[in-house]
């Protein structure tokens, strides 16, 4: 997975937003298939690029516009390991709801909501904190 370039950090609030959105949505009405078209936005951003992510499209087309240019710039392998967090939350969750086991279901969801709102919220990205401990602690990451 490599980090590709750096992003506007105003573009992965916004997806946490509608991400929050979404998954409150997914929790009130257990209707598995949003979490499912919420999963492959997951997968899009973690395994292809933030770029093509359906979130950062609408972001770029009918947001930044508006906001205007900015030079502030986030890098991209803790935000798609981020996304790789939330695609394996929403797939568990989707696995639950869409087998009948519904408190699987509420309790993936719950987690991945979780974490999006508290990037929406605060912009405080728990995936992208994980990433950051992760290679901090890790061996290889220490020798480069």
């Amino acid at each position: 997975m490599s980090a590709g370039p750096a992003v506007d950090p105003r573009g992965p609030r916004f997806a946490a937003i509608l991400t929050t959105i979404v998954l409150a949505v997914v929790l009130v009405t257990q209707w598995w298939p949003l979490l499912a078209l919420q999963t492959i936005v997951f997968a899009i951003g973690a395994f292809i690029g933030l770029k093509p992510a359906p979130y950062s499209i609408l972001y770029r087309a009918l947001v930044a516009p508006r906001l205007g240019p900015t030079t502030e710039r986030e890098d991209a392998a803790p935000l798609r390991f981020a996304q790789a967090v939330g695609f394996v939350f929403a797939l568990v969750g989707t696995i639950g709801f869409a087998t009948g086991v519904d408190l699987l279901g509420i309790i993936a969801t719950a987690f991945a909501l979780f974490a999006a709102f508290l990037n929406a919220a605060f912009n405080f990205c728990l995936g992208c904190e994980m990433y950051l401990l992760i290679k901090r602690f890790t061996p290889a990451a220490r020798a480069s």
